[in-house]
């Protein structure tokens, strides 16, 4: 018999009272700032709440489609869509608003005084700004790394967790961003609005993820390694130093802007290469170690042809829906989920990022989802019906 839901199983932590906890209080500080936002554009408008009442729809616009590209890179191994959440929310509710104290207070108490508002206002956004921000957002990676360690597997998983920080972080910074533009409506005759929103919505929505994921790259080496500790300072580092150079370079007029988008591009090219090669280092690690299993009956050639290729993939769960309903595709994505994790955890043991006795636990409770969702595929696999990529008892 199938599990209840066999995908709290390969979650190794269930969402208890702590992560909603964590959840409402990240609610709760987005909710602070947006009132911020709205007291602010009270101030600056005569009077009016129409600049919050525009800027913050338009900030929300775009986040169902980048966080659904997102969630795209992850469909190999998918992250635990409560973790998921909670990076978002500490980015738009924690992350967003201890950086709006930090960084005024440093702008009125540190650097302007120092150095005169020109000069201040250019070290705080290239220097302050991006050392605050990133050590921020990269706190929640951090927490992970400390509470859910098992969970990162490679750095896909500290990309996707990171891009939901800067996805969140971005939104709420932009409302900001937008109802300033909307104070000053047009700059030698160009609206301030559209340009503002072209620049941070279309050309560069995912500056903030970029640069975050830096810190998700080492932390996710940090959770795999024995000794990888010193990847979460480097990463942690370079994440300051790009989103540095993006903000001092922006400050700089229109050829700073031309740099600062050559800088994002080859940033996000980067970044494409290693979730490219993390997915063929997940397809060989199936291919490595699955076999394994196949005296026990767990996986088959065919199986181990459908769970190398997101294409056949898709097509043994859409066969699942189609022969019965949710059940059955939900059978198959457990199927396909334990698999791939089954693979990572004979990994990490082998790097040293668990200790054999977390190792057998955990391989003992991913066999035993993927021994039951096997069972109830097979049940429902007669001949023709079923998918090249679909299940064959033996």
């Amino acid at each position: 018999m199938l599990l209840r839901d066999p995908l709290a199983v390969i979650d190794e932590h269930p969402h208890g009272r702590g992560l909603i906890i964590f959840l409402a209080a990240g609610l709760g500080c987005a909710l602070i700032v947006l009132g911020i936002d709205l007291v602010e554009s009270i101030d600056s408008a005569r009077h009016s709440v129409m600049p919050f009442l525009v800027a913050l729809p338009l900030a929300l616009l775009p986040v169902p489609l980048l966080v659904a590209l997102v969630l795209m890179l992850d469909r190999l191994e998918p992250e635990p869509p409560a973790n998921l959440a909670f990076c978002f929310a500490w980015g738009a509710g924690i992350a967003a608003l201890l950086a709006g104290i930090l960084n005024t207070a440093g702008l009125l108490y540190v650097t302007q005084p120092a150095l005169g508002k020109g000069n201040g206002q250019f070290v705080s956004a290239a220097i302050g700004a991006p050392v605050v921000e990133e050590t921020l957002k990269g706190l929640v990676l951090v927490w992970l790394l400390w509470r859910r360690r098992q969970e990162l597997d490679g750095p896909t998983d500290g990309i996707i967790y990171a891009a939901m920080v800067g996805l969140g972080f971005a939104m709420i910074e932009n409302v900001g961003y937008y109802i300033s533009a909307l104070v000053r409506p047009t700059v030698g005759g160009v609206s301030l609005l559209g340009a503002t929103f072209v620049f941070r919505a279309v050309l560069a929505p995912f500056t903030h993820p970029a640069f975050t994921a830096m810190t998700g790259i080492g932390v996710a080496y940090a959770a795999t390694h024995r000794r990888g500790g010193w990847a979460l300072a480097v990463g942690l580092f370079a994440a300051m130093v790009l989103h540095g150079l993006w903000n001092g370079l922006t400050s700089l007029g229109l050829p700073g802007f031309v740099l600062a988008y050559g800088l994002l591009a080859c940033v996000l090219v980067v970044l494409t290469a290693v979730l490219v090669a993390d997915r063929r280092r997940m397809v060989g690690l199936i291919r490595r170690f699955l076999p394994a299993y196949q005296a026990a009956g767990l996986v088959s050639e065919a199986d181990l042809r459908m769970l190398c290729t997101l294409r056949e993939r898709r097509q043994a769960r859409r066969w699942a829906r189609r022969t019965e309903g949710r059940p059955l595709a939900r059978a198959m994505t457990a199927y396909q989920v334990a698999a791939t994790e089954l693979a990572l955890a004979h990994e990490r043991v082998g790097r040293g990022g668990s200790t054999p006795g977390e190792f057998e636990e955990r391989r003992r409770a991913l066999t035993g989802v993927m021994a039951a969702s096997h069972k109830l595929i097979w049940q429902h696999s007669p001949g023709a019906a079923r998918p090249a990529g679909a299940h064959r008892a033996p």
